[in-house]
């Protein structure tokens, strides 16, 4: 297939641009932009004038109409985090900030050439194992080839750890031509490295030995929320690793230190160095909008720029059949993993017991499915590790079930027996599109905190 000239992105939750950045350095061009937060739209605008900005709810059907949009090349986005994140309670399918779900369902009306989508790393623990094989199968059934991967923004030149697990999925016939990216040969640049020059901008005395302690790249940049408050960088954890580089985590600074600050200062980040710390370059003039606390939040809650170019360009190069196809033999033999309670309960339309489902999953193979990065037949490759023989014992079962019960709505009668309740798998609690779905009501309750 010919190289493509345009290749059109609809991108949902958009944020402050930073995988819209990305992925138009790898070749996409906007057909929308749509976010909430009304401080990041101005971002977007003033950055990329001739873009559509839409600014509201995602999923109100007033503000944009899906199938206006239908057959663009990408369909990406950085939907909501917390929902799958500790601070966030991991409330999963029942929190009214989650999209995943909905993001996917997107693909069945849209049906974009390839979806985007990219969330903490909380989603690839097992605690979501079977809201992730959920996605897997409603992605095939709309006949795309998905997969998950768990990329360090570190491997793409940002000077951060930053994991984010990032779930590509692509039309069959383009599947084989898809490679997840590599990382870049070269390790990051360091804290003191990147920053070194905008600590003695306005004249510290200390800024050279700040640079040299600071050897080494930076904790996660931590974004925060309208809930939270002010700009910090991050819990306590962070802030003490902060130290250690010679940084004071509790707030964001307005200006680098000037010729007064002591050598020995502990200086705070300004929001112009935590831009660089999240991989933007000086020389792309990208400029956030709004007060500090607001630009310090777009900043931090960003997806990377070198990421999502990094992406971005695996998927163009997918679409565009460049380069020598995969087999099935080249890259693994392309198994489902499931979340092994979540597939015998799936199987069966009868209740069961944890005995009973810990001897079924024995029977079917089941064992721990955790979220791995084997690369799939053909195509961007499944998520999960190898399930094991033994199947699970009951206390593990019963864990398990207190997830499922978390996204997935779980009958419960009693068994008759000793062996205690019985089970049966009920519908996907997640917002998917419907109506009178109740995140409507919560999310209009509390719209004013949700960023």
């Amino acid at each position: 297939m010919a190289e493509l000239d345009v290749l059109d992105v609809v991108e949902i939750c958009a944020g402050a641009g930073g995988q819209a950045l990305g992925l138009e350095r790898a070749g996409f061009e906007h057909a929308l932009a749509v976010e909430l937060d009304g401080t990041a739209c101005a971002t977007l605008r003033a950055n990329r004038p001739g873009w559509k900005v839409a600014e509201g709810d995602v999923a109100d059907q007033a503000l944009w109409r899906p199938r206006d949009y239908r057959d663009v090349a990408l369909l990406a986005g950085g939907v909501p985090c917390p929902p799958f994140t500790v601070a966030g309670r991991q409330l999963g399918a029942t929190d009214e900030r989650d999209l995943f779900a909905w993001a996917v369902e997107l693909c069945g009306i849209i049906r974009p050439r390839a979806l985007l989508l990219e969330n903490v790393r909380g989603l690839s623990t097992s605690r979501f194992s079977a809201y992730r094989q959920h996605v897997l199968d409603r992605l095939r059934d709309l006949g795309y080839v998905p997969g998950w991967r768990l990329l360090h923004a570190s491997d793409f030149g940002v000077p951060q750890l930053r994991p984010r697990f990032v779930l590509v999925a692509v039309r069959s016939e383009d599947a084989p031509w898809f490679r997840w990216p590599s990382p870049f040969p070269r390790p990051p640049a360091t804290v003191g490295e990147t920053l070194g020059d905008l600590m003695a901008a306005r004249g510290w005395a200390g800024a050279a030995a700040w640079a040299r302690r600071a050897d080494r790249i930076a904790p996660t940049i931590v974004g925060g929320s309208k809930k939270h408050g002010g700009a910090d960088l991050g819990p306590t954890r962070a802030k003490r690793a902060w130290a250690e580089l010679g940084v004071d985590g509790i707030g964001v600074a307005d200006y680098a230190p000037g010729p007064s600050g002591p050598p020995a200062l502990r200086p705070r980040l300004t929001c112009e160095m935590v831009t660089r710390l999240q991989g933007w370059q000086d020389d792309w003039g990208w400029r956030f909008s709004g007060r500090k606390t607001a630009r310090y939040r777009q900043i931090g809650n960003a997806f990377p720029p070198p990421v999502a170019e990094a992406v971005g360009s695996a998927i163009r190069r997918a679409l565009e059949h460049a380069g020598a196809p995969e087999t099935a033999s080249d890259s693994g033999d392309g198994a489902h993993v499931h979340d092994p309670v979540f597939r015998v309960l799936r199987s069966r339309p009868d209740f069961l017991t944890a005995r009973q489902i810990a001897q079924l999953s024995a029977a079917l193979g089941g064992g721990p499915a955790g979220a791995g990065g084997a690369a799939g037949a053909g195509g961007p490759g499944e998520a999960g590790g190898a399930a094991g023989a033994g199947g699970l014992s009951q206390a593990t079962v019963l864990a398990r079930l207190r997830h499922l019960g978390q996204d997935f709505e779980l009958e419960v009668a009693d068994s008759g027996s000793r062996d205690g309740p019985a089970y049966r798998l009920g519908s996907f609690k997640a917002f998917l599109g419907q109506p009178e779905h109740a995140r409507h009501e919560r999310f209009a309750a509390r719209r004013t905190t949700i960023s």
